[in-house]
């Protein structure tokens, strides 16, 4: 990243992002730098940001910096897919897994960005198709059950062989970076960003096979709904998309480097120590 003449923000839609915007604003000005900003996000703040739509946000900035917690950061990566625009990611709530820093870290890091130092690390994203629509997730993609409906019975194919059934609460497809999501809270391994690689993971299997699946990022991935199954729901990210009856399917690849993030030096395994709490339980004799 060269110099930064235009920042865009992509706020949280109920945080209160006023303390980090200030700061933003205020860095801005000194330096002759634009500050843009979605019309209904920045319309309810007092600042100088200028109000555009997405594709003008997305077009013109040469920074994106989200504003809130996860889902503010995967819905900024969704904005940005596919452009060598960075993104910082600043958490205003507690957990923040995918925000590089917190709000009081904010000056500090504005400064690194004008002495440019700090990186930028590729993020790889899923996508499918459902109807003509693609869809594309930067942590998964989930059939889940749909409650009272019955279990949520796949089939995963991968590269074109049909491997395993599972039968289970849901099938997620996860990327390196939500490993440590919707994949890690059903068993899935911790698996580095760095590592381009699809994870697929039965939450609450009740098939006998129950094991998570590491598959290469260049392999395609069909899901079809067995016809022993309920209706699932389609998550993208979390967020109910569709739904899929039994004899469906859906197809996801891959697309490695679909969006670019600033890290300043935390590296993986810190974050997920602090923030998973991965401490371990065994102790030497």
């Amino acid at each position: 990243m060269g110099m930064v003449g235009t920042v865009g923000l992509v706020l949280h839609p109920q945080r209160d992002s006023k303390e980090a915007i200030d700061t933003i604003v205020h860095w801005a000005a000194g330096r002759g730098v634009t500050v843009l900003g979605l019309p209904e996000e920045v319309g309810r703040i007092d600042c100088s940001a200028v109000a555009v739509d997405a594709d003008s946000l997305v077009e013109r900035s040469d920074l994106l910096v989200s504003l809130g917690g996860d889902g503010t950061m995967l819905r900024t990566m969704r904005l940005i897919t596919g452009r060598a625009t960075p993104i910082l990611g600043v958490n205003l709530g507690r957990l923040g897994f995918l925000a590089e820093i917190d709000v009081r870290e904010l000056p500090a890091t504005l400064s690194a960005i004008d002495a440019h130092a700090y990186t930028v690390e590729p993020r790889m994203a899923v996508r499918t198709t459902i109807g003509e629509t693609p869809l594309t997730a930067f942590n998964d993609i989930a059939l889940a059950r749909i409650p009272g409906e019955g279990l949520a019975a796949v089939t995963v194919t991968a590269a074109g062989h049909p491997f395993v059934r599972y039968a289970a609460d849901a099938v997620i497809v996860a990327t390196s970076t939500g490993s440590t999501a919707y994949s890690f809270s059903a068993g899935g391994p911790i698996v580095s960003p760095r590592v381009e690689a699809v994870l697929v993971v039965p939450a609450a299997a009740h098939s006998v096979f129950n094991r998570a699946l590491v598959l290469p990022a260049d392999e395609e991935v069909t899901l079809e709904v067995l016809p022993t199954s309920g209706r699932v729901a389609v998550e993208i990210d979390g967020a109910v998309v569709a739904h899929l009856c039994p004899g469906d399917r859906i197809s996801v690849v891959a697309l490695p480097g679909a969006a670019k993030v600033v890290r300043l030096g935390t590296t993986f395994y810190e974050r997920a120590r602090r923030k998973l709490r991965v401490d371990g339980s065994a102790e030497a004799d």
